[in-house]
């Protein structure tokens, strides 16, 4: 294959995956991993299936560094932090696919 295709095929795989990385998403420097789970939604026809992860840190003596939500099965839903996160000890993160179709992220948070 020429370096043209090679370059196209690159970029349109990430273009067709939606994770979302905010921060230092790496343990490194004494920022650790404190939360890490797989959220998963099955597909309904018709339907877009939304869910709402809630994050707190139990102590508050620290604050979130970064927040990485991969999608695992490079699909059309879409991530997205609408409360807290950098700075803060509590982030709510939503996700919601595309109509027909289900999801599946992993879902890890540093502090």
């Amino acid at each position: 294959m020429s370096l043209k295709v090679l370059i196209f095929l690159a970029v349109l795989t990430l273009v067709h995956c939606k994770s979302v990385l905010v921060g230092q998403v790496y343990d490194n420097g004494g920022v650790v991993k404190v939360y890490d789970k797989t959220v998963e939604a099955s597909a309904i026809p018709l339907i877009k299936r939304e869910e709402e992860v809630y994050f707190e840190y139990p102590t508050r003596d620290r604050k979130i560094k970064g927040v990485a939500i991969k999608d695992l099965d490079n699909g059309l839903a879409e991530p997205s932090i609408n409360r807290g996160g950098l700075g803060f000890d509590f982030v709510n993160i939503k996700l919601k696919s595309e109509r027909g179709s289900g999801y599946r992220f992993l879902i890890e948070i540093y502090a």
